[in-house]
């Protein structure tokens, strides 16, 4: 079944499906792009490895009645002694690592970095975590470089990357930062309502940009990767609450996936 959505979905905001979306937006992105980009560059995946907690809350061990409870007894030193259980049972914060893929364009003959397409995820927009700033620090390189960058932000929750310019009403951007434009962005708000329409992608002069269908490569992997088997949509969608406008139009949109 496809998205009942015509762009993104935001019920692919999860945070349980996130990672597991965000490999493979961007593997399908490689793919659509490698007949546009050969013979004279290639697209490759380039992964980082972040960790995120995992809050349990805390359980405590009820002391057991001494008329039941019975210590295990041990030697030690000849003497059998009773090691009693510690009274209190708590947890520490775990973390999970999180693997992230971004997708480098470089030139074939010479490995020239060209275009770096980075697919946002929630540990890059959330100031308390690491991949927060090491993802600033990054983004503040490529924009040093000769490279070109574009990011695309399918999440509505978060800090978006910093730009002078306000930015519209809208649950989700994609922006391109040319090398030979700056300080000018190219920006794309997406609409719940509308489909994603093709975006370019930079190249070295003379070539034309190179077009990338972001929105068939979110229905692709929709598909391959069974989502509307993993997806509740009797649910509500993840947080943060939607505009007036948009809740209207997602639930009149989610009847007859519901029925």
């Amino acid at each position: 079944m496809p998205s009942p959505f015509p762009g993104m979905d935001p019920y692919l905001e999860d945070s349980h499906i996130w990672e597991d979306f965000n490999a493979n937006l961007a593997g399908e992105i490689r793919r659509l792009l490698a007949p546009r980009l050969r013979p004279r560059y290639y697209a490759a995946l380039t992964p980082v490895v972040t960790y995120d907690e995992v809050v349990v809350e805390k359980t405590y061990r009820i002391k057991p009645d001494v008329s039941i409870w019975q210590a295990d007894e041990q030697s030690w030193g000849g003497e059998a002694v009773a090691i009693a259980p510690a009274p209190l049972l708590g947890h520490v914060v775990l973390e999970e690592p999180i693997k992230l893929y971004s997708i480098e364009i470089r030139e074939a003959a010479t490995g020239l970095l060209v275009t770096v397409i980075e697919i946002l995820s929630p540990v890059n927009k959330r100031p308390s975590h690491e991949a927060f700033e090491d993802y600033r620090r990054k983004r503040r390189d490529l924009l040093r470089s000769s490279a070109h960058l574009m990011e695309i932000d399918l999440l509505r929750a978060g800090h978006r990357p910093p730009l002078l310019t306000p930015l519209p009403e809208a649950p989700y951007f994609v922006f391109l930062h040319r090398a030979d434009y700056r300080p000018k962005v190219e920006i794309w708000p997406l609409r719940f309502q509308d489909p994603i329409p093709l975006l370019p992608i930079p190249l070295l002069d003379p070539d034309p940009d190179a077009p990338l269908d972001l929105g068939r490569a979110i229905q692709t992997i929709y598909d391959a990767a069974a989502y509307d088997l993993r997806l509740d949509y009797r649910q509500p969608p993840p947080k943060p609450d939607f505009a007036p406008q948009d809740a209207e139009w997602i639930e009149a949109s989610l009847q007859s996936v519901r029925r």
